[in-house]
C-alpha cells in the first residue's frame, strides 16, 4: 500500500505530475513537489496547495536532503513537449542527466524507492512494431529531438548503474503519448494542438502525410500505471506505459473535428526531422506484473479533454 508514505514528485506541477499528485493525496500519502515552473504551472495544483509542500526550485540545483525524508520519489522533472524541450536543448539534457543524478544520489543515501518517468522517445523512429522493452531503439543522437531522446536514455543508464552498483530500487516507466486535463494549450503536442485549433476555428495542422500513427493514453490511466509500480517489490525493471490502441494522425484530426463540432479545416505541412512513422507500445509486461490495464477509450478521453480545453482556450 502507498497510503501513509512520504512521497516526493519532481515536476509535480506539470501535466502528468499534477494529476499524479492529486491521485497520491487520494491514496493518503504525504506529498511534496519540486518544480521550477519551466513547463509546469502552479495553477495545476490550485486545488491541493493547502495539502502539499511545494518547492519552486530546479531539480538540478535543489538539495533534496533539505526538503525532508521520503519513502518514494516519482521523478518526472523534464520538459516533455517537443516545442518546450527543443527551445532550450542544453537545459533539457542537463535536466535529464543532473536531475536524475540528484534523485538517485538521494535514493542511494536514504534507500528510498525511485520511479523514473522515461519516454517512448527512447525508441526513436522504431523499426520494431509494436515497441517492446527489450528493443534498443532507432535514435538519431545528433538531431533536433536528441536532447530529449538521448537525455532520457542516459537517465535510464544512470538508473541502471545506481541499481547495479549501489542496490538502489528503481523502476523505469517508458511513457507513451498521454493526454487529458492540465495539458498546456501551447505545449505543441498533437492532441492539445488539434483541440485548441478546432475550438478557435483555425486549421488543424498535420505534419507529413497524416498516415503516421500514435497510441494515446488518457492521463488517469497513465497515473494508475505509475501508481501500480509503487506496489511492486522488484528492485529494477523497465516498463512500457501507455494505451496500445493505434490511430493514424489524420484519423485523429477528423475525430477531434467531429467531437468539437468544429468547422475548421485540415492543412498539411512538411514533417519534422526524425518524426516517428509508427508508435504503439507492447504493454503486456506491465499488465502481467501489476494487473494494470488502460480503462479510458480514446472517444471518452477526448471528450473529457475537450471540456477541459473549453475553459482554457481564449
Amino acid at each position: 500500500m502507498v497510503s501513509g508514505l512520504k512521497v516526493l514528485v519532481t515536476g509535480g506541477a506539470g501535466f502528468i505530475g499534477s494529476n499524479l499528485v492529486y491521485a497520491l493525496l487520494k491514496q493518503g500519502c504525504s506529498v511534496a513537489v519540486v518544480d521550477n515552473f519551466y513547463t509546469g504551472s502552479k495553477k495545476n495544483l490550485a486545488n491541493c496547495l493547502a495539502h502539499i509542500e511545494l518547492f519552486q526550485e530546479d531539480i538540478t540545483q535543489v538539495d533534496i536532503f533539505r526538503l525532508g525524508s521520503f519513502d518514494l520519489i516519482f521523478h518526472l522533472a523534464c520538459p516533455a513537449s517537443p516545442a518546450k524541450y527543443q527551445a532550450d536543448p542544453l537545459f533539457t539534457v542537463q535536466t535529464s542527466y543532473f536531475g536524475t543524478l540528484k534523485v538517485l544520489e538521494y535514493a542511494r543515501s536514504t534507500r528510498c524507492k525511485v520511479i523514473f518517468a522515461s519516454t517512448s522517445e527512447v525508441y526513436g523512429d522504431p523499426q520494431v512494431h509494436p515497441q517492446v522493452e527489450t528493443y534498443f531503439g532507432n535514435v538519431n543522437f545528433v538531431g533536433p529531438r536528441a536532447c530529449y531522446d538521448e537525455g532520457k536514455r542516459v537517465a535510464e543508464t544512470l538508473c541502471y548503474i545506481f541499481h547495479k552498483q549501489f542496490d538502489v530500487q528503481v523502476l523505469i516507466a517508458r511513457i507513451f503519448n498521454t493526454y487529458g486535463p492540465n495539458m498546456a494549450v501551447d505545449d505543441g503536442r498533437v492532441i492539445s494542438s488539434f483541440i485548441t485549433n478546432a475550438l478557435r476555428g483555425t486549421d488543424l495542422v498535420i505534419y507529413g502525410s497524416g498516415h503516421q500513427t500514435r497510441s494515446f493514453c488518457y492521463v488517469s490511466d497513465c497515473v494508475a500505471g505509475l501508481l501500480s509500480l509503487a506496489f511492486l517489490d522488484d528492485k529494477f525493471g523497465v516498463f512500457n506505459l501507455g494505451n496500445d490502441h493505434e490511430i493514424e494522425i489524420l484519423e485523429l484530426a477528423k475525430l477531434v473535428l467531429n467531437l468539437t463540432n468544429s468547422q475548421s479545416g485540415i492543412s498539411f505541412v512538411e514533417a519534422p526531422q526524425d518524426d516517428p512513422a509508427k508508435r504503439r507500445p507492447d504493454i503486456s509486461k506491465l499488465i502481467t506484473k501489476t494487473g494494470w490495464k488502460p480503462q479510458v477509450g480514446l472517444h471518452e478521453g477526448l471528450k473529457a479533454t475537450i471540456e477541459y480545453f473549453k475553459n482554457e482556450v481564449a
